[in-house]
């Protein structure tokens, strides 16, 4: 979710109904050394609360010291990524790589929560490759480190994000440990929030790429799960009400980054609003090219006089 799950994004997903927001992974030696485009990443809006800083790095001293410093952004917790399969994160040493150390896992994290004076979650993936799935050794070890908190996502590093999610992992780290788990991995409508939950017994539901062009998603799992707010939208939206939802994005957007960059910048959240609507491929190629607010309400209105007869598409 890098480059996605900026402020803007992060805001409208509240709104929706998420529980919770992470930032994007920050790096820890970036934070601690006080580079200026990291701590721009790390800021937040007091209307995204609960968020969470969310830290990816190899060294447990940048951890401490990124802990130290974020101090002063008042974050509501902190993440440690121990989960992330990008090739450039794990050629640094971060990530889901350090699932193949629980004693380099056990040093970040204990040196994070030392320096913390609050919650210290972390996410995990199954192993880095199968075969060798540890995610109940390493889940053990965080708890001992005092983590509060254990995201897992059931794929391995090697799996990336090919594949079925294997929720059995989630399931035996939660019969492991004592704190909350959260799952993740292929949760793509409120039907499958429901039956991780109901599969694997986890306290929580972790959405990542499935709401990309549907921020909606949480209000329609928290409907699914009986609890937690529910946001504007009921059901599968229509036409008028996604555009509505695309146009409230892209006025944060223009509001936190200017019109130019913010109009780029949203392009492709853009394609992903109007993805499988019927006649959609030519709205996203325009789209694709827009560089004003202007344009791209033209576009949308244009496209709407044909797909208003258009009914919502069925759930993922």
């Amino acid at each position: 979710m890098a480059g996605i799950t900026d402020s803007p994004f992060r805001l409208l997903c509240r709104r929706h109904g998420a529980a919770m927001v992470y930032t994007e992974m920050l790096s820890a030696e970036g934070l601690d050394r006080c580079h200026g485009k990291t701590w721009r990443m790390a800021a937040f809006r007091e209307e995204e609360r609960p968020v969470a800083l969310q830290l990816f790095g190899s060294r447990p001293e940048a951890f401490a010291g990124a802990v130290k410093r974020c101090g002063e952004l008042d974050p509501d917790c902190f993440d440690l990524n121990f989960g992330c399969p990008a090739p450039k994160v794990v050629r640094g040493g971060g990530g889901s790589i350090l699932l193949r150390d629980p004693k380099a896992v056990a040093s970040i994290a204990e040196a994070a929560v030392r320096a913390a004076d609050r919650p210290v979650l972390a996410k995990i993936r199954s192993g880095w490759e199968i075969g060798s799935e540890n995610a109940v050794e390493v889940a053990r070890v965080l708890e001992g480190c005092g983590v509060a908190a254990i995201a897992v996502h059931g794929r391995t590093r090697a799996q990336m994000f090919s594949g079925s999610a294997d929720w059995s992992v989630i399931a035996r780290v939660k019969q492991s440990v004592s704190v909350p788990v959260i799952g993740n991995g292929d949760v793509r409508s409120a039907g499958d929030a429901a039956r991780m939950v109901g599969q694997t017994g986890c306290d929580l539901v972790m959405v990542g790429r499935a709401a990309q062009g549907a921020p909606w998603i949480f209000s329609e799992i928290n409907g699914a799960l009986g609890g937690g707010k529910r946001g504007p939208l009921s059901g599968r939206p229509d036409w008028p009400q996604r555009a509505a939802v695309l146009g409230e994005h892209l006025r944060l957007m223009v509001e936190a980054k200017g019109e130019a960059r913010g109009v780029l910048e949203m392009r492709k959240h853009m394609g992903w609003y109007v993805k499988a609507l019927p006649g959609a491929a030519r709205l996203r190629q325009e789209l694709m090219k827009a560089e004003t607010v202007t344009q791209v309400t033209e576009m949308l209105e244009e496209f709407g006089r044909s797909a208003e007869r258009f009914p919502p598409p069925p759930p993922a």
